[in-house]
């Protein structure tokens, strides 16, 4: 058998916009509008030549009918070179994970040497459909040639017919919506409203203090909202420093009114936003003279049935990230695990340290292991900064990079749970 080398995958640099609540900042803007703004931005702080880039592959949940192939769209509105290709997928809250380990999977098979990853979102800017009939008769409508026969074509239409159809967040297998899932994870999981709470303020307080402290300095960017480009944005609009336990406790239960624990307090918010990550082969990066911020050691994706635990997916792909990256988790000094609800993350963490689990639900003999508070989600997570689907991924790969640098820590670790039960986990580590 002949060995290939294979070569490591660099971080070099991450970047993201500034996260903003639906409506606010962002409001007129879509998703490939802030993909554009960070892509160019990155490229811009990089310092490399933009002919060096040789693909760019964005994640993105609700695409635009206009523009669904957003990555390539980013290259012809960024000054990339017009021939790259670029392409954008589409995991539900993974997607930036998925688009950051397709760019690993081509460097470390040699197909190229520097790729831009990431994701984008505009909840802001979600599109509106008409309802089938209403649909049906517009089409017919274009197809007549006559005004009678143009309006002829709406007369079985009735006013019901036009009232807008907006997409659900819900499972189409369960029906169910993320908060109605995750309140059945934490019933089932006995996860109190006053655990939830107390991590969400917890979640608004590291993110406020990492804020303060200038943390995010090297990976939030400023923006200068187009097009009249009069609001300047500097900072996530979303964290509350301010918050109280009283305060959170509060807050009325959103998805079950009667018996529910979740709130708008300890669930993540609908949020605008863009991230990317800039990847290089470890020897291109030398050849540049660059340091990269981190290595891509492994990944995994896995899935459980959406009628069970829907957000449990990451506890089935984070043993098989360990094992293939050969750590085991109390190796691991960062760890950054997407806040979809208080609930699922204390749900996941209860799932990781439980022998019960481990034995039924993954076919081990004793559990991954228990998570020490203090490593997970410095910075805060996706309840205090946002979360916009299509980014998120990148924001907390970036995130966990700059950390392991700054706490001179050896390896990381990334996790996100998404619609269809899908989880994704990845160990990076510092050179």
């Amino acid at each position: 058998m002949t060995w290939q080398y294979t070569p490591r995958v660099a971080v070099i640099r991450g970047l993201r916009t500034p996260f903003a609540k639906s409506g606010t900042h962002y409001g007129h803007l879509s998703a490939l509008d802030l993909g554009k703004l960070v892509v160019a931005e990155l490229v811009q702080r990089s310092g490399i030549d933009p002919s060096e880039v040789q693909e760019v592959i964005f994640g993105n949940v609700i695409p635009s009918v206009k523009a669904p192939n957003i990555a390539r769209e980013i290259i012809l509105g960024t000054g990339l070179p017009r021939k790259l290709p670029g392409y954008t997928v589409s995991k539900a809250c993974a997607s930036a994970n998925q688009a950051i380990t397709g760019a690993s999977d081509m460097i470390a098979r040699g197909y190229a040497d520097t790729v831009i990853a990431g994701g984008a979102e505009s909840l802001s800017d979600v599109p509106i459909l008409f309802s089938k009939k209403f649909a049906e008769a517009l089409v017919s409508s274009t197809k007549q040639k006559s005004i009678g026969g143009k309006l002829g074509a709406f007369k079985s239409v009735k006013i019901k017919d036009l009232a807008p159809d907006a997409p659900a967040i819900a499972e189409s297998t369960t029906g169910l919506t993320m908060g109605e899932s995750a309140e059945k994870m934490a019933k089932a999981n006995g996860i109190s409203r006053e655990a939830q709470d107390r991590f969400a303020l917890q979640s608004h307080q590291r993110a406020a203090a990492a804020t303060e402290s200038g943390r995010f300095k090297d990976e939030v960017m400023t923006v200068v909202v187009p097009p009249q480009f009069e609001n300047i944005v500097e900072t996530d609009n979303l964290i509350r420093g301010d918050s109280t336990f009283e305060s959170l406790s509060k807050l009325k239960p959103v998805f079950d009114r009667k018996y529910g624990t979740i709130t708008a307090g300890n669930a993540s918010p609908l949020t605008d936003g863009a991230a990317a990550v800039l990847l290089m082969s470890e020897d291109k990066a030398k050849s540049l003279g660059i340091k990269p911020l981190g290595f891509i050691r492994s990944y995994a994706y896995a899935a459980t049935d959406p009628f069970d635990q829907l957000l449990q997916g990451p506890i089935f792909a984070v043993p098989t990230a360990l094992d293939r990256a050969k750590v085991k988790l109390e190796d691991i000094g960062v760890i950054e695990m997407h806040e979809a609800f208080a609930a699922q993350v204390l749900s996941n963490i209860q799932w990781l340290a439980s022998k019960r689990v481990a034995q039924e639900k993954l076919g081990r003999s004793e559990p991954v292991g228990t998570i020490d508070p203090e490593k997970i989600n410095r910075t805060g997570g996706s309840i205090a900064l946002g979360h916009p689907f299509g980014a998120t991924g990148a924001r907390i790969v970036t995130t966990v990079c700059n950390e392991l640098q700054r706490t001179g820590e050896q390896y990381g670790l990334v996790t996100v749970c998404a619609a269809g039960g899908i989880g994704a986990a990845m160990v990076l580590e510092r050179e």
